[in-house]
């Protein structure tokens, strides 16, 4: 399901004297959240917050929030978790949000009677991710790769594809 705010991080701690946060992301890493100029302290698109500036620092971001300038007021947006605006971002083709895959039925492509089951995580790894599946004889895990993964309609909540033989069956 596509959803218009998408959560990109947690402010876990302070970082300095004048009113910086860190942040743990939660997408691709610190590098993405500095294309944002404005995040949101909600998934409605409430208490948008002017981002000064953004620098990776390890794993984590380092954001500096306009009106946060000391560190009692940095303390005070701990576990916070950020939002970005959807359409503030273009993904390339072949790409989604992992939060718009959780909870997509999985389908067969060439017979959409077929289902699978549905997306319960989506693990990224170097080669490529890896998503779990809950079908109704247990977790399923896929490579999400193009030979297997033919389409992505997450605004339709349906994935379709091809998998590899032995997936969902015996078959050797």
């Amino acid at each position: 399901m596509i959803k218009e705010y998408l959560e990109v991080g947690q402010i876990v701690s302070t970082h300095g004297i004048r009113g910086e946060v860190r942040v743990n992301p939660w997408c691709d890493g610190p590098d993405f959240i500095k294309k944002f100029k404005t995040l949101y302290r909600d998934d409605k698109g409430a208490g948008a917050v002017q981002v000064a500036s953004c620098r990776p620092h390890g794993n984590v971001a380092v954001v500096k929030l306009e009106g946060v300038n000391t560190v009692e007021q940095a303390q005070a947006l701990k576990n916070t978790v950020l939002y970005m605006k959807r359409s503030d971002v273009r993904l390339p083709e072949g790409k989604w949000f992992i939060s718009e895959l959780i909870g997509c039925q999985v389908l067969d492509a060439d017979n959409s009677a077929v289902e699978y089951g549905t997306i319960k995580d989506v693990e990224p790894m170097v080669a490529n991710d890896i998503w779990y599946i809950d079908t109704p004889d247990g977790e399923v895990i896929i490579p999400a790769i193009k030979d297997v993964v033919i389409k992505c309609d997450v605004a339709d909540n349906k994935v379709y594809i091809r998998p590899l033989r032995g997936l969902f069956d015996n078959e050797d």
